[in-house]
């Protein structure tokens, strides 16, 4: 019967005539793509919408978001209408040229754009056009200004929009003429009805409205625009294309692990398509399945490829703050310049008032690197550990923890001569991450529970141990108390489990002093604690 039905879902399957683009700008005949769902400003207008009132605007994103893809297919609806030449720019290239060279790259680019367009659409004054664009030539922002106030006379009832990509790849040094030259033919001809330059759209990584240069900010006659993730509806709507194509189906379970894995990230999501139809359930009608996401998940994780490598160098230049935000609770601050940095490349996200990780997979991937990079004296052996019946012997695990942060020495704990909070936390699952990095079980930190957030729980060979820590900053009897109460109360409880372990990271307590497990009991819990001593004076001294 199996068997039978495995042949039928064969038999329907069709070889798709697109694929899944994850190296690129998505050519839609080519792969398979959806246009992006509200993008627009915070006045709620779309980028048709603000084009045809002549705005000019900023699109911000991280790379590898769709930001490209976005441009050319915004290009394609512009140009339904003969009144618009869409040109589209990139300064990837540009950040090391001098002044010569940029003006004349844009030249070359805005000129042939323009004249290919004007021919298009048989534009009476293309030849006169052409004429004066010989005669013309960019040699900095004066005479990019003089080339619109030229176009204004010839190009009646045509409207120029340019698209600059990459915008932060602009020569630093002409940044602010640039930008000036922009502003000055936005406020010239704001209330024009006839203008050959009508709307310009800067495209980058950071968000040009707020860009300060020589004390103003230039560009701040803009509209904000962020790119936002896939919904649930738009890889739901991509999914089916592929399904459309082949008869091969997403469950509705797949799509919604998908993002929830993802949180509608472009690129991971299309990975993980290209995976799940290449390598998990290849050439079958066979639905995808929730389970086969899981699986897809672990093998993307376990890849090595440009997109994890870029992302990690960004996240290793502020470890720090990365590592705070998956472990701790931390406010999202606009202006700091470490979670600006990290959410410019797309590694952290606002949620709430929150700071976050931007998807689970972003969270698995490099805060394990972190762990991995992060050197543990010697070697564990998780079988020393193992007592009868299979359990771990969790109190050992944690006084050799102890006897780990005399090693390592009580310096990570400290920034600008206070405690760090989550050090402790993050050395606590490296540790511990030793005992899973094989596959024998599963580590999760930060985990959702009915009462608030555990910090972490170690899974290994079908039991669970739930384990929080604690910096003590004042009276130690104090913190027990306080962390005995939350792992009964808040983590016991709802997880329906009798044990718990609390670490507390002492600060008055000299690194290197003697530590033992005690035991409590609450409410038919029982609790095992551990005070490590993180005062910056060692027993030896």
């Amino acid at each position: 019967m199996n068997e039978k039905s495995v042949d039928l879902n064969t038999m329907s399957y069709r070889k798709p005539k697109r694929f899944f683009e994850d190296s690129g700008t998505v050519n839609p005949e080519a792969a398979y793509f959806i246009q992006l769902e509200n993008v627009t400003n915070s006045k709620k207008q779309d980028i048709k919408t603000m084009v045809d009132l002549g705005r000019y605007f900023s699109i911000f994103a991280p790379r590898q978001s769709g930001k490209t893809t976005f441009l050319k297919e915004t290009c394609r609806q512009l140009h339904r209408d003969p009144t618009y030449a869409a040109i589209i720019l990139s300064f990837q290239k540009y950040k090391d040229l001098d002044k010569t060279r940029f003006y004349a790259a844009m030249e070359t680019e805005i000129y042939s754009q323009l004249i290919t367009r004007l021919k298009e659409i048989n534009c009476e004054k293309a030849e006169t056009v052409y004429q004066f664009l010989n005669r013309h030539h960019l040699i900095d922002h004066m005479s990019f200004s003089m080339l619109f106030e030229e176009l204004n006379q010839l190009l009646q009832f045509k409207k120029i929009v340019i698209f600059i990509d990459e915008f932060d790849g602009i020569p630093l040094k002409e940044l602010e003429n640039f930008l000036s030259a922009l502003r000055d033919l936005y406020q010239k001809y704001k209330d024009a009805g006839q203008k050959a330059l009508y709307s310009v759209g800067l495209i980058g990584i950071r968000n040009i409205t707020k860009l300060v240069v020589g004390g103003v900010s230039p560009f701040n006659i803009a509209d904000e625009v962020a790119l936002p993730p896939f919904s649930l509806k738009n890889i739901r709507d991509l999914y089916a294309q592929y399904t459309e194509e082949t008869n091969q189906p997403f469950s509705e379970e797949a799509v919604k692990k998908v993002y929830e894995e993802t949180s509608g990230q472009p690129w991971l999501v299309n990975r993980l398509a290209t995976i799940l139809t290449i390598d998990v359930k290849p050439e079958t009608g066979e639905p995808i399945a929730g389970t086969d996401v899981e699986k897809a998940t672990r093998m993307l994780l376990l890849e090595k490829n440009a997109h994890f490598d870029n992302l990690y160098e960004k996240a290793r230049m502020y470890k720090e703050t990365f590592v705070e935000i998956v472990f701790d609770n931390v406010k999202y601050i606009p202006d700091n310049k470490d979670q600006g940095w990290l959410e410019q490349y797309g590694l952290i996200k606002k949620k709430d008032t929150k700071a976050v990780v931007a998807n689970n997979i972003y969270k698995k991937r490099f805060t394990e690197a972190f762990f991995d990079a992060l050197s543990v004296p010697g070697t564990i052996y998780s079988r020393a550990y193992i007592l009868p019946g299979g359990r771990l012997d969790m109190e050992n695990i944690l006084l050799d923890f102890a006897k780990y942060i005399t090693q390592v020495g009580v310096r990570a704990f400290y920034q600008k001569k206070k405690p760090y909070e989550k050090t402790g936390q993050f050395l606590l699952t490296v540790w511990l991450y030793q005992f899973v990095k094989s596959g024998e079980g599963e580590l999760r930190y930060e985990v959702p529970s009915g009462l608030g957030r555990m910090d972490i729980i170690l899974n290994f060979h079908g039991q669970k141990y739930i384990i929080e820590t604690k910096v003590n900053h004042n009276i130690l009897a104090d913190t027990l108390e306080s962390g005995i109460d939350q792992v009964v109360e808040s983590y016991l409880a709802s997880e329906s489990y009798n044990e718990g372990f609390l670490v507390v990271f002492d600060t008055k307590t000299s690194v290197g002093a003697e530590c033992k497990c005690e035991y409590r009991y609450k409410r038919d819990k029982k609790i095992t604690s551990v005070v490590i001593g993180i005062g910056r004076h060692s027993v030896s001294q």
